[in-house]
């Protein structure tokens, strides 16, 4: 273990300092992006943070999805911050931190919020939702969905370098061995991140490294909304407090800056401390690019805030047009705050070999942050497989027949993605167009009246549609952090792709992948089930 100062042990207590939990509740629809508001004077305010009342203790209020107030009694003692008692619109008011409770309620906090689940039913793409494992006792926290896959087989080259590592006995150290934080320092290099290999740790997985940061860092988080799955989980289980912020309409990923300022002070005002902006410059679940202009604009309320930036910057290496599109770093404008991390199945390994990398800030604070990070990991025991370890560091050495691999999946990707995208709006969904990853996010709002006749007003029971229908997971995006009310999903490329890996491989040679028979017979699939939907909505309407 690293050698450094007792203090550098100790992260802040995980509750606020009143003892309570922040309210998670709120609107994540058109209109808590972030709007314009004139009384603000031009800027957005976030309107899913509860109301804040003296009578409360300047604690912030949940609302219901109609605007009013939970019926609570007008109490916050700890018997009610316990309670999460259902909504009628379906979500619990308050989350709880107490896993006998969250088990007997039979609840999923996945994505950000509890999801309500009814009597005899559970979530078909979260396995810790079923009785079984809540018979075993697991906790309050459930794991979303993981990384949209590729869906490809995985490529020779790589299999081999693993194969080859599969005999060595010596385990990697924590932070991973000079060979693979040298391979890492030269990816960042040639990205325009000069990097120390002091400075560089590795893990299995960037959830790994979050905890880690987040631990080390302490106080509250801050992440846009919606946001990746996997990010508020790992605050909570260190009972870190968890606040989503707007973002503008145009991108997802990286917060509206007016509105990350009115968060930093609606929660120091009631007592929190916020500490770490986690964001996306390109981004799960909406598959967009963040804008130069609105992530500067963003780092420097982060940076005037004294707010650390995590840039999670998996999949900055998937652009669906790299020639077309800008995609900064804030570790470029921002070097001395902001800690990259990239996990390597976004484009590197397959998301069966789990590594990932984390550069840290050049200076003083960075190297004491580095220290604790890997005190993290040790008690953690989060060290890289020595087979995986090869792989990856091979594939970020980037030799050739890496970087065709990749450019291949992305070229695939992108047209799947951009097929997709133009049935679904064909249909009357709302989706931004994609321009990274290997998804896309789409709200079927415009359908709300069509989905209601099958029993849907919510993105669980949304999700629980679309996957069946679609034979594919098809995540609601509460498990996102958006609002259990919006009809919203994550619809991943890979399962088009075809059944078996010579479907999928073909898909990956052909000059006209969207031509061949199995292709097409996704995207018909596709096209007719959100067509159906149109089709249901249009005869629900009322007649003008």
């Amino acid at each position: 273990m690293r050698g450094t100062d007792p203090e550098d042990h100790a992260p802040t207590d995980p509750e606020n300092h009143d003892g309570t939990e922040p309210e998670r509740g709120g609107r994540s629809d058109s209109e808590s992006r972030g709007r314009s508001d004139p009384e603000q004077g031009g800027r957005s305010v976030p309107q899913d943070r509860g109301r804040t009342e003296p009578e409360r203790g300047g604690r912030s209020v949940p609302e219901n999805h109609d605007g009013t107030e939970p019926e609570r009694g007008g109490r916050s003692d700890p018997e009610h911050r316990d309670r999460s008692e259902a909504e009628p619109g379906g979500r619990s008011a308050l989350e709880v931190r107490d896993p006998s409770a969250s088990e007997q309620r039979g609840r999923s906090v996945s994505g950000g919020h509890p999801v309500p689940t009814a009597p005899g039913r559970h979530s078909r793409t979260d396995p810790a939702d079923r009785p079984s494992a809540e018979a075993e006792g697991h906790g309050p926290v459930r794991y979303g969905p993981a990384l949209p896959g590729d869906g490809l087989p995985v490529p020779a080259g790589l299999s081999a370098v693993l194969a080859a590592a599969a005999g060595r006995a010596a385990e990697q150290p924590v932070g991973g061995a000079p060979a693979l934080r040298e391979a890492a320092c030269g990816y960042w290099e040639r990205r325009g991140l000069p990097t120390r290999l002091g400075r560089v740790a590795a893990a299995p997985g960037a959830p790994a490294l979050l905890v880690a940061l987040t631990a080390a860092l302490g106080g509250d988080v801050l992440v846009p909304r919606p946001c990746a799955a996997w990010w508020a989980p790992y605050a909570r289980l260190l009972g870190r407090p968890v606040f989503h912020v707007p973002t503008p309409a145009e991108s997802g990923g990286v917060p509206d800056p007016y509105a990350l300022l009115e968060t930093v002070r609606r929660v120091r005002d009631e007592g929190g401390d916020p500490r770490l902006l986690v964001l996306s410059v390109a981004d799960d679940p909406t598959a967009t690019v963040a804008p130069p202009e609105l992530l500067h604009a963003t780092a420097e309320a982060a940076a005037g805030e004294g707010l650390h930036l995590v840039s999670d910057e998996t999949w900055r290496d998937t652009l669906h047009s790299p020639h077309d599109t800008v995609l900064l770093s804030p570790a470029e404008m921002l070097p001395g705050q902001v800690t990259v991390v990239t996990d390597l199945a976004g484009a590197l390994l397959p998301p069966s070999w789990p590594a990932a990398v984390a550069r840290f800030p050049a200076d003083a604070t960075g190297r004491d942050l580095h220290a604790r990070v890997l005190d993290v990991l040790t008690a953690l025991g989060a060290r890289v497989a020595e087979p995986v370890a090869a792989a990856a560091g091979h594939a970020l050495g980037e030799p050739a027949d890496v970087v065709e691999r990749r450019a291949a999946a992305v070229r695939l990707h992108a047209s799947v993605a951009a097929a997709a995208h133009a049935a679904v709006v064909a249909a009357g969904a709302f989706a931004r167009p994609p321009q990274a990853g290997r998804h896309l996010y789409v709200d079927l709002g415009p359908l709300r009246a069509g989905l209601a006749a099958h029993g849907v007003g919510d993105a669980q029971e949304l999700e629980d549609l679309l996957t069946t229908r679609l034979g594919m997971p098809a995540p609601g995006g509460h498990r996102f952090g958006d609002d259990l009310g919006a009809l919203r999903v994550r619809l991943a490329t890979g399962p088009l792709l075809g059944d078996t890996d010579e479907e999928r491989t073909e898909c990956l040679t052909s000059p006209s992948p969207l031509e061949l028979p199995h292709v097409q017979r996704a995207l018909m699939s596709l096209r007719s089930v959100f067509d159906d939907l149109r089709d249901d909505a249009q005869r629900r309407e009322s007649p003008r």
